[in-house]
């Protein structure tokens, strides 16, 4: 009989330096409509009381549109973080690190809602979002 472990992923992750965190602006790298968004929740997270929830690139966030279209305006959605300043390293021993920091937004199902990235998108976030790496225009 094989055990199984709960409460795990089924994906296996590295830990990647987070560079964002609950209150950041962050833009929006596809054609969704939005424009620009800021993050308010990270699903998942379970941290110290009071602790500001970080994330990194390939997490999934919630987030609110501040700037873009005036149907996609005052709404909360789902993102994935494409891109980040911080650098972070790699299991090669590189460092990566953006000019920017980028989301691409999600429906609730885990599929992009625009149909294409403008911009580089990170492996790691293309390896655990296959379906985001199909409309990236470059990964990193």
């Amino acid at each position: 009989m094989v055990k199984k472990a709960r409460g795990k992923p089924a994906y296996s992750r590295r830990r990647i330096n987070t560079g964002l965190q609950v209150g950041s602006y962050v833009r929006v790298a596809d054609n969704s409509g939005a424009k620009e968004v800021k993050i308010i929740g990270v699903p998942g997270y379970k941290g110290r009381l009071r602790r500001i929830p970080p994330a990194g690139v390939g997490d999934v966030v919630v987030v609110s549109v501040k700037k873009g279209t005036p149907e996609m305006r005052k709404q909360i959605v789902r993102a994935v973080i494409v891109r980040q300043k911080r650098p972070y390293r790699r299991p090669d021993g590189t460092w990566v690190a953006f000019e920017d920091n980028a989301v691409a937004i999600i429906t609730p199902e885990g599929t992009p809602k625009g149909s294409e990235i403008r911009g580089p998108v990170a492996r790691e976030a293309a390896e655990r979002w296959p379906q985001l790496a199909n409309i990236a225009t470059m990964v990193v």
